[in-house]
């Protein structure tokens, strides 16, 4: 059954660059934030370094809990193959735009510089695997067109800026 270990394997990495989707989950003292995230966002950078892209989009409460130094889960699970899900215990630094670093992982995703809100450097502390069984079986089909389309609008009308920082989360949230 399941297992639990400290850094990624090579199993596990080919693993993570097999799936469409993902959850990341983060807590810091507020409520528990889950979020599924598509599009090509992630990147191994060694056995216990990932780095997520983080798009605009709706709320940045993962954002907050960065700030606040949460806790951060990631759960990738096998909705095609062998049933699988595999979780990642993470800390998490932010690399906010126009740093060096920032340009470093804009290159490794080929993305436009504009419609990136920030990186996610995620330090791994723990691994664990489970048999995922009860997961169904599903076929990805396409990634949906809509939140890029939305951005590409919003930078084409030079409004992007200006969404990303008005739809900042500051540490206190606002109505929570």
């Amino acid at each position: 059954m399941g297992k639990q270990y400290k850094v990624l394997t090579d199993k596990d990495i080919k693993f993570i660059k097999e799936q469409k989707i993902f959850y990341i989950a983060s807590s810091s003292g507020k409520e528990v934030n889950l979020s599924p995230k598509g599009y090509d966002t992630i990147r191994v950078l060694s056995d216990d370094t990932l780095i997520f892209l983080n798009y605009p989009g709706s709320g940045n409460r993962t954002y907050r809990d960065a700030l606040a130094d949460g806790e951060f889960t990631l759960v990738f699970n096998s909705y095609e193959k062998k049933p699988m899900i595999l979780r990642l215990f993470c800390k998490v630094k932010i690399v906010k735009e126009k740093s060096d670093d920032f340009y470093k992982y804009l290159e490794l995703f080929k993305e436009k510089e504009s419609l990136v809100r920030n990186f996610f450097v995620l330090s791994i502390y723990g691994v664990e695997t489970s048999c995922g069984d009860g997961i169904p079986h599903m076929e990805y089909k396409e990634d949906r067109p809509l939140l890029r389309k939305w951005m590409e609008k919003l930078d084409k009308n030079d409004t992007l800026e200006t969404y990303k920082t008005d739809h900042f989360t500051p540490p206190n949230m606002k109505n929570i």
